[in-house]
């Protein structure tokens, strides 16, 4: 039996909720809630990727990574989000969670590997919803015909 979350613990507006292997949904709704309640943009950088600075090349058709030499405040500033949305994300892990994520670059990187390894990809859902619902219907086809449920 799966002990229950410390609900005392990360009940904070400083820190994040500590995720230690159980209950994903719960401390993924909290990790959410108290992004967002930082800065916004930070959870933007989780959902879409991290800012890459770009510049136009001659024919101002193509774009270009920038150099570090190149970056301006504009651009340092929107990097740090992902630095920021990693460092919350890291503090809301356990060790056990930091080694499944230890290779991830971007905040990003980070949400995707922890949704995969424990809500499974969309295919591995669906797969998994067919499944519960044949089983279902399996189980109504054994039930007695005589049945009446509306009692």
């Amino acid at each position: 039996m799966a002990a229950s979350p410390n609900f005392e613990e990360g009940q904070s507006t400083y820190r994040p909720s500590r995720f230690n292997g159980q209950y994903y949904g719960w401390w993924k709704t909290r990790m959410h809630d108290f992004i967002m309640a930082k800065d916004s943009k930070l959870w933007d950088v989780i959902w879409d990727g991290p800012f890459d600075p770009t510049k136009t090349s001659g024919d101002l058709t193509v774009t270009i990574p920038k150099t570090r030499k190149e970056f301006n405040d504009i651009d340092r500033k929107a990097i740090e989000k992902n630095f920021r949305a990693k460092k919350i994300l890291v503090c809301g892990i356990g060790p056990d969670e930091y080694n499944r994520i230890s290779v991830c670059q971007s905040a990003k990187e980070i949400w995707e590997a922890l949704q995969t390894a424990h809500e499974g990809t969309t295919q591995v859902k669906q797969l998994k919803i067919d499944m519960l619902t044949t089983e279902y219907k399996k189980r109504l086809t054994c039930l007695p015909q005589n049945m009446n449920f509306s009692e």
